[in-house]
């Protein structure tokens, strides 16, 4: 009698539960529960795969944001235009000039961002992992690197804060934060905010990363300037180098912006249709289509500049050392008050970010306890290995790291556990021998992810208590003036100093209401008691000042 022959999917299962079978049983499988987390060892390396393919897109987004405020690279890295010629000023690192030796400075600067921001990724997903045991993925932050490199730095360091005292910031923030983590102040933190300007802070952020998606440094380059209206309808093919605006008739005749529009509709259909990486194939498809020479849209053009980058590109595979940005942190700059204000404001930034970020994945995946309090398995170590990751990213050069709401696409697929998160710091170890590849994405394959990125943003806004003004009003300050302004810190400090304005009266009366009260119900227990006029009144304002201190 002959056995039936099994297909070979079912002989694959077989395999699969079997290997399921035997982690589930042995130390590995015992330390990080899977059995008692209803999950499987295949299923958390699916579910690693998917969050780190949706959140991909963050190496060379961040890299290249970040290279926008020129790291280390100075107007003493430019070379004179002859050799007679004086030493360049500070006008050779302005947006036109391309010199030479300052545009090479930027290209080692974004190989090295490259790295630092993929070996952040890594380590904090790893030590989420093993440490804590959440399937949470790590990595630099959008928004916080944009405030990092446009407000913090400035475009090509055109800011109040140098990039060595800007990265001494971010690694105190990690340290203060890291203490607030370690003493459980943490959370406590995040609820002294006003719910509705945290709400607006997120929305603005968003705002503020579709704005720096739409210009042209690092974006599609619809949005221009414009010398009577400030900004206005660009995308143009030609622009005028002193004052930055399109050239008469020029306006929407970028190929580029083109380009860029059929990879943000790209990645738009597949937001829409939940498809797994959404975030990744509109930036691929463009990148991809940039690399062919000879054409209008191609980040490898026929210059000195273009034809060195494509001799890096074939390479394809190459492991890069980080030179210039690692170790560059400063601290001689910290007299000045807008450290201080940076230091505080990416503090706020962070708590708000990576806190509410962090509950709603331990909400979506289930872990938060019961009895309502909000806590999650492994919520103090996640805490503490959140802020370590920044202190380590600033020390490599790049910027604040925070957990990922991408990593909501591997808890969909069925990552309950931290080998979810150690499959996505695999996946970035191996993104480490690619960078030849991944320093050819083009702004305007990135700049479509930002827009998009702001528009997921804006889903909290229905949130807000619109019909109080008292609550609306100072949220809709905090959210309008960071793109205006072109500044996080001012919508924060704005929205902050509107609520107070609109609410101290209500606290006073309040807070008084409560005095007068107090001092009523004392002098009727006083006076029940048989004491005198003086005692009455004595006891019912030292028991007032009590209960209101």
């Amino acid at each position: 009698m002959t056995s039936k022959r099994r297909a070979p999917w079912q002989r694959l299962s077989e395999a699969e539960a079997a290997v399921n079978r035997a982690v589930a049983t042995n130390r590995v499988g015992r330390y990080f529960k899977l059995d008692a987390r209803k999950s499987s060892f295949t299923k958390e390396l699916r579910a690693g795969a998917a969050t780190f393919l949706t959140m991909a897109y963050i190496i060379s987004v961040n890299a290249a944001v970040l290279t926008d405020s020129g790291g280390p690279c100075t107007f003493r890295d430019c070379t004179p235009a002859n050799s007679t010629a004086a030493a360049p000023g500070p006008e050779c690192t302005f947006v036109g000039s391309n010199n030479p030796g300052y545009e090479q400075c930027l290209a080692r600067t974004k190989s090295d961002l490259i790295v630092a921001t993929a070996v952040s990724a890594m380590a904090g997903s790893f030590a989420m992992g093993v440490l804590a045991n959440l399937p949470l993925a790590l990595a630099p932050g959008m928004g916080a690197n944009a405030y990092f490199a446009y407000n913090m730095v400035g475009y090509h360091g055109s800011g109040p804060i140098t990039y060595s005292t800007a990265l001494a910031v971010v690694m105190l923030e990690g340290v203060v934060f890291l203490a607030l983590s370690a003493v459980g102040l943490r959370s406590k933190l995040a609820r002294i905010i006003p719910r509705n300007i945290r709400l607006a802070s997120a929305v603005g952020i968003g705002l503020f990363l579709a704005f720096t998606g739409l210009q042209a440094h690092q974006g599609v380059g619809l949005v221009g300037a414009s010398p009577s209206t400030l900004v206005t309808l660009a995308a143009c093919s030609n622009v005028d180098p002193t004052t930055g605006a399109c050239v008469a008739g020029t306006t929407m005749r970028s190929p580029t912006f083109w380009l860029g529009a059929v990879g943000f509709l790209i990645t738009a259909t597949c937001l829409a249709h939940d498809v797994k990486g959404s975030m990744v194939y509109g930036i691929v498809f463009v990148t991809v289509v940039s690399w062919i020479r000879g054409t209008t849209v191609t980040v490898f053009p026929d210059t000195p500049a273009g034809n060195a980058g494509f001799d890096y590109f074939k390479k394809v595979v190459d492991f890069h050392m980080i030179k210039t940005t690692a170790g560059k942190l400063g601290f001689a700059g910290f007299r000045h008050g807008n450290v201080w204000v940076a230091l505080v404001t990416l503090l706020y930034v962070d708590v708000l970010d990576t806190t509410g970020t962090m509950y709603s994945m331990a909400e979506f995946a289930g872990f938060v306890a019961e009895d309502g309090d909000g806590s999650f398995e492994g919520e103090y170590t996640a805490f503490l290995v959140d802020a370590g990751s920044t202190v380590l990213s600033a020390g490599l050069g790049s910027s604040t790291v925070t957990t990922y709401v991408e990593s909501a696409a591997g808890i969909r697929e069925g990552g309950r556990t931290g080998l979810t998160a150690i499959t996505v710091a695999g996946c970035f170890m191996a993104s480490l021998f690619f960078g030849p590849v991944l320093m050819s994405v083009p702004p305007w394959a990135v700049g479509p992810s930002l827009v998009l990125v702001g528009a997921m943003m804006m889903r909290v806004a229905k949130e807000i208590e619109w019909g109080d003004a008292k609550e609306g009003v100072p949220a809709f300050v905090t959210m309008a003036l960071m793109p205006l302004s072109f500044s996080i810190a001012n919508g924060i400090i704005a929205g902050l100093a509107v609520y107070v304005a609109l609410h101290w009266y209500d606290w006073a009366r309040h807070g008084w209401g409560k005095v007068r009260g107090v001092l009523d119900e004392r002098r009727n227990q006083v006076a029940a008691a048989g004491g005198g006029a003086g005692e009455v009144g004595t006891a019912a304002q030292d028991d007032a000042v009590s209960e209101v201190c």
